[in-house]
């Protein structure tokens, strides 16, 4: 049982908030469109598989409709059943909530909005893993693949910005804080948030910075530089846990590259999602593929950084990791005791940057927290290792503001909370 000194958590109980309109309305959205790409993709998995892999097709897309409809009217959700590592972990989730509330399954409506979400994802997941032949299958790979290609001039914008920086060799706090601030923005390139509808980049990612510095609500940039200055004299390991695939997994390679070759730190562990998930997250494939894509870019600039950034996870430089525990819907506080190794590995990190909303939602347990909130007392304990927070406003969370911020935003913009318009920064030490 949670404790009641704490924030109720959010959900589509109310009407009118971003929870109830993700549940009611853009959850449906993204599913219709997995049921259609699923359709689409039965042809090419007939000719791969034959009958079985059109009618893995039919099974899927059977398996999304009905989860849709679960999810339209309400229905009480079900256990998971796909022979996954993580299954169980899941299921006794289900089995909590249902005691919780007196022996009544958790709906969509009645649920907290961050186990709903998340259930949705592993549930499509669950639907290709009961297929034959669709175990690889990613209903959203063409939107990823997409959003990056239909970024190339912002891609090659931000090169030859990072090629410039590194020419003027060791790091300071001014392109130290720049390359922070473009993978930040980065951010803003959310698939799950637009429903799956095209949202790439088009404008240059330097220009603006200057600009979009004030909508920045907290900027916790200096103290992360004080702690990499302070520990200067020593190997140092950075963790990034990443976001979304495209543009943004791009600035957050441009940001591990300028810590790496600016000798800021020594190793960087990257972590991605070990299935498809909200739309857009970086899974393995998509993570490689993008290096593949750089790599045979006809931009030569491009090529030379998606070869140098192979050569990185072929030297050992850059790690690449998934784990359960990311596609989970636990919030970082109960790491330690679900994924007991995961935390400890992160214990060997000397700084996390942990970007996105998800990432924060699930940092700071997706309530109804008081805006001026100290971010350390919504962490719930979690700290493996000093850590970053690096997040573009998409939900109806924040916490850490200073007292009358959000009541002057929400006078220019009722929207703040949830356009990606406003970020934040926000730093934890160990």
């Amino acid at each position: 049982m949670e404790s009641n000194l704490m924030p109720e958590r959010l959900s589509a109980k109310k009407k009118g908030t971003f929870a109830f309109k993700t549940i009611a309305d853009r959850l449906p959205t993204i599913l219709t469109k997995v049921i259609d790409t699923t359709y689409q993709y039965r042809l090419k998995a007939a000719e791969l598989y034959g009958e079985e892999g059109a009618n893995d097709c039919k099974a899927l897309a059977g398996h999304l409709s009905k989860l849709r409809n679960c999810l339209q009217t309400d229905k009480p959700l079900e256990e998971i059943g796909d022979g996954r590592d993580d299954e169980e972990m899941w299921n006794k989730v289900l089995r909590e909530e249902t005691e919780t509330r007196d022996g009544v399954p958790p709906s969509a409506f009645t649920a907290s909005w961050l186990y709903v979400e998340c259930y949705m994802y592993r549930s499509v997941n669950e639907g290709i893993r009961k297929s034959q032949h669709l175990r690889d299958f990613d209903p959203f790979r063409n939107q990823k693949e997409q959003a990056l290609e239909t970024s190339r001039d912002a891609l090659i914008t931000l090169s030859l910005h990072l090629q410039e920086t590194l020419k003027k060799g060791a790091a300071n706090f001014e392109s130290f804080s720049e390359v922070i601030q473009i993978s930040l923005w980065g951010n803003k390139c959310d698939l799950s948030i637009s429903a799956g509808v095209e949202n790439s980049q088009k404008i240059s990612p330097v220009e603006p910075l200057q600009r979009l510095r004030p909508y920045i609500l907290v900027n916790h940039v200096e103290q992360v530089w004080k702690l990499l200055q302070s520990h200067s004299n020593k190997p140092l390991r950075l963790d990034i846990i990443l976001d979304n695939a495209g543009f943004e997994l791009f600035t957050d390679l441009c940001l591990a590259d300028f810590m790496m070759s600016t000798s800021l730190v020594t190793s960087v562990h990257l972590h991605y999602k070990a299935m498809p998930w909200f739309v857009s997250d970086v899974t393995a494939s998509d993570f490689h593929w993008t290096l593949k894509q750089l790599s045979d870019s006809e931009d030569k600039l491009l090529s030379s950084f998606g070869n140098k950034w192979r050569d990185y996870l072929k030297n050992g430089r850059w790690i690449v990791h998934d784990h359960p525990f990311w596609t989970t819907c636990h919030d970082f506080s109960e790491m330690k005791s679900v994924s007991p190794d995961l935390y400890q590995e992160l214990t060997h990190s000397d700084l996390i940057f942990l970007k996105g909303d998800l990432n924060y939602r699930k940092l700071v347990g997706d309530r109804e927290w008081s805006h001026t909130e100290p971010y350390e007392r919504a962490l719930g304990g979690f700290n493996p290792a000093p850590h970053c927070a690096l997040r573009t406003l998409k939900a109806d969370v924040v916490v850490g503001l200073q007292k009358g911020v959000d009541t002057k935003i929400e006078a220019r913009n009722p929207e703040w909370m949830v356009s990606g318009e406003y970020a934040v920064i926000q730093f934890s030490a160990k």
